[in-house]
C-alpha cells in the first residue's frame, strides 16, 4: 500500500512539473506573441505617421504652385493699375485656371482622405456600369472630340456592380481622363469584362497611347506621383487620380493592377463585387422550387427577409449574409430532395 501511494505521488510530482513546464512555455509564447504583436502596432502606427508626414509635405509643396501663381498674376494686375485689356483678361484667365486646379486638387484630397479614415459612410447600391460609361462619354464628349478619342465600351447591357455610384464613376471617369490627357491625338480606349466569377466581374480598361517607360508601372498608384510633372501640371492633373482609382477599387473589396498593353498604352485589370440583384434571381429561383412544399414556409420567409437585405445592408453585411445563405440554400436543396423521396 506505501508503495502504491508512493507511485502515486511521484506520479503526481511529475504531473505538476510537467503542467509548471508548459505553463512556462505557454506564458513565454503568450509574452513573445505580445511583443510581435506590439512590435506590428508600432511599425504600423509608425508607417502611418510617416506617410501622413510624407503626405503632408506633399499637398503643402502642390498648394503651393497654384497659390503662388494667383499671388503673382494678382500682384502684377493691382501694380500695375494702367495695364493694358488684353494682358489683364490673359492673367485672369490664367489665375481662374489655377484656381480650378486648387479647387480639383482639393477635392482629391478630401476624396482620399474619406476613404482612408470614414469608408463607413459611402452607401452601397446596384450601379449598371454601361448607363455609367455612357454618363461618362457625354461629360468628356468635348475632350474626346478635340483630340479625336474613341471609346469603345465592350460591356453587356446587363452587367451591374454592387457600389457606391460616386466612387465607381470616379474610378471609370479618372481613367478616362488621364487616356485622353496622355494618349496623345486619335487614341482609342476601350472598355471590357474579360471574365467573372460568382461574386466578381474582372474589368479591363485599355487604350493605345504611347503608354509609360516600364521602371514607372510599379509607382502609378502612388499618391503625387509624376512621369512629367511639368506635363502633368499642365494638364491640370493632381497626381492623385490613380491613388483615388486604387483607393475606390480596394473599398469595393476588389483589387486592380496596370501593364503595358499589348497594342501599346496601358492596361489597367480591376476587380469589382457584382450587384446584389444579380444574386436575387438565383434566390428567387430557389423559393419557387420550393414553395410547392409547406414545410418550406419558413425557408421562404426568411428568403423574402433576405432580398430586403440584399438592397439594405452594409456591403461587407452583404458579403457574409450571401456566403451564409448560400450555405443554407444547398442545405435546404439537398433535404428537399430526400423529403421528396420520402414521400414518393
Amino acid at each position: 500500500m506505501i508503495i502504491l501511494l508512493s507511485i502515486v505521488v511521484v506520479l503526481l510530482a511529475l504531473a505538476l512539473i510537467t503542467m509548471q513546464g508548459r505553463y512556462v512555455h505557454l506564458k513565454k509564447s503568450i509574452d513573445k506573441g505580445k511583443v510581435s504583436m506590439y512590435d506590428k502596432l508600432r511599425d504600423s502606427e509608425e508607417d502611418k505617421t510617416r506617410l501622413k508626414r510624407q503626405l503632408t509635405q506633399n499637398v503643402a509643396h502642390e498648394l503651393k504652385t497654384p497659390v503662388s501663381s494667383i499671388q503673382g498674376y494678382l500682384e502684377t494686375i493691382v501694380s500695375n493699375p494702367d495695364i493694358d485689356k488684353e494682358t489683364r483678361d490673359q492673367f485672369i484667365q490664367r489665375c481662374y485656371a489655377q484656381s480650378r486646379r486648387l479647387s480639383n486638387l482639393l477635392a482629391d484630397i478630401s476624396t482620399l482622405n474619406k476613404l482612408d479614415d470614414a469608408p463607413q459612410e459611402y452607401e452601397f447600391q446596384p450601379v449598371n456600369i454601361p448607363d455609367l460609361l455612357q454618363s461618362i462619354q457625354r461629360d468628356v464628349s468635348m475632350q474626346m472630340e478635340d483630340k479625336h478619342v474613341t471609346f469603345r465600351a465592350l460591356v453587356d447591357p446587363e452587367v451591374a456592380v454592387d457600389g457606391n455610384p460616386s466612387l465607381l464613376y470616379s474610378i471609370f471617369r479618372n481613367l478616362t481622363d488621364n487616356s485622353i490627357a496622355y494618349g496623345g491625338e486619335g487614341v482609342t480606349i476601350t472598355v471590357q469584362v474579360l471574365s467573372e466569377s460568382a461574386d466578381f466581374y474582372t474589368f479591363s480598361f485599355s487604350d493605345n497611347g504611347p503608354g509609360v517607360a516600364s521602371e514607372h508601372i510599379p509607382h502609378l498608384f502612388e499618391r503625387f506621383y509624376r512621369i512629367d510633372k511639368g506635363r502633368s501640371r499642365k494638364m491640370g492633373g493632381t497626381g492623385l487620380g490613380l491613388a483615388i482609382v486604387k483607393n475606390s477599387v480596394l473599398l469595393h473589396h476588389g483589387n486592380i493592377s496596370v501593364r503595358l498593353g499589348i497594342a501599346g498604352g496601358l492596361e489597367f485589370v480591376f476587380t469589382l463585387p457584382k450587384a446584389a440583384y444579380a444574386c436575387c434571381k438565383c434566390v428567387v429561383a430557389l423559393l419557387c422550387f420550393l414553395s410547392p412544399l409547406v414545410i418550406w414556409k419558413k425557408i421562404i420567409t426568411l428568403g423574402i427577409i433576405y432580398l430586403f437585405l440584399l438592397t439594405g445592408v452594409s456591403h461587407k453585411i452583404h458579403f457574409f449574409m450571401k456566403k451564409v445563405f448560400a450555405a443554407l440554400a444547398a442545405l435546404a436543396m439537398m433535404v428537399a430532395v430526400v423529403s421528396c423521396e420520402y414521400n414518393s
